[in-house]
């Protein structure tokens, strides 16, 4: 029985109370998560964990915006294209307000989340794109003794789009990169009996990253299995999170909680 570990974004922004986007017990689930791949690294097949990466000046951070009185927005504000129309939000720089609307006109029409301004986070080159040191070090642990390739899949840090599925961003532009890791995911599901899925988080960018995969391959929620304990929402928004595990589990995806991870290296799920 093959068992992939996929882990979303265990960066230390979202991970570490310290973090610019500190995820409240997203430092508990990724110490639980160290624990399962220290105990069971034998039973584990491979590891591929995805990178959230930005740069400073990004469409979702406050320096790219600002209001009618020259501020910046604060975080967690939402831009809809009809603050834009009704000047309440524009561009920081007048060269960004065609692109800026194109783009919140495209969230719009294909049902994404609306714009959020975000604390800046996961910037290249920083502590907090780094992943959580205790993950780390079980990750390295696990290649070191399987002599085993670790997969590294690193989100766009084009700054005028978001991206919350690792497989693409909101507003796509390069097909052949969204094909690319498209079918390095489906050969993942293909190669294993199973993956377990863990990281950060639930309501963002694990929810849209496993509904794509189910977009690609109606089948294959069906070897996903949730570690329920070692994922959590952004504060706020924890309706979402809610939300797409009741619709992830309907499309065949299973929940299990950490103290019975034996259950599915051991055959007795």
């Amino acid at each position: 029985m093959k068992t992939h570990l996929l882990i979303i974004d265990p960066q230390n922004d979202f991970c570490t109370p310290q973090g610019s986007l500190y995820v409240p017990g997203a430092d508990v689930d990724m110490d639980t998560l160290s624990s399962i791949i220290n105990k069971y690294m034998d039973k584990i097949s491979g590891i591929t964990v995805t990178f959230d990466l930005h740069k400073i000046f990004h469409i979702a951070s406050p320096i790219f915006w600002v209001d009618q009185e020259g501020h910046n927005p604060k975080p967690f504000t939402i831009i809809t294209i009809e603050d834009i129309l009704n000047s309440i939000y524009k561009t920081s720089d007048p060269q960004y307000q065609k692109l800026a609307m194109e783009y919140l006109k495209s969230l719009e029409q294909q049902g994404k989340y609306n714009l959020c301004i975000w604390p800046p986070h996961c910037i290249v080159g920083t502590y907090g794109a780094q992943i959580y040191s205790p993950l780390a070090k079980a990750i390295d642990n696990f290649a070191y003794k399987n002599l085993n390739v670790v997969e590294y899949i690193f989100k766009t840090i084009d700054p005028f789009t978001e991206q919350y599925s690792v497989i693409k961003e909101e507003a796509p532009k390069n097909i052949a990169d969204v094909l690319k890791i498209q079918n390095m995911l489906l050969n993942i599901i293909n190669d294993n009996d199973y993956i377990l899925v863990s990281g950060e988080t639930i309501s963002h960018c694990i929810c849209n990253t496993l509904l794509d995969i189910a977009s690609i391959n109606n089948d294959s929620l069906h070897k996903f299995i949730l570690i329920e304990d070692t994922v959590s929402s952004v504060s706020g928004f924890e309706h979402l999170g809610n939300d797409f595990i009741n619709k992830a589990v309907s499309l065949g995806m299973k929940l299990i909680k950490s103290d019975h991870i034996d259950e599915v290296f051991y055959g007795r799920l």
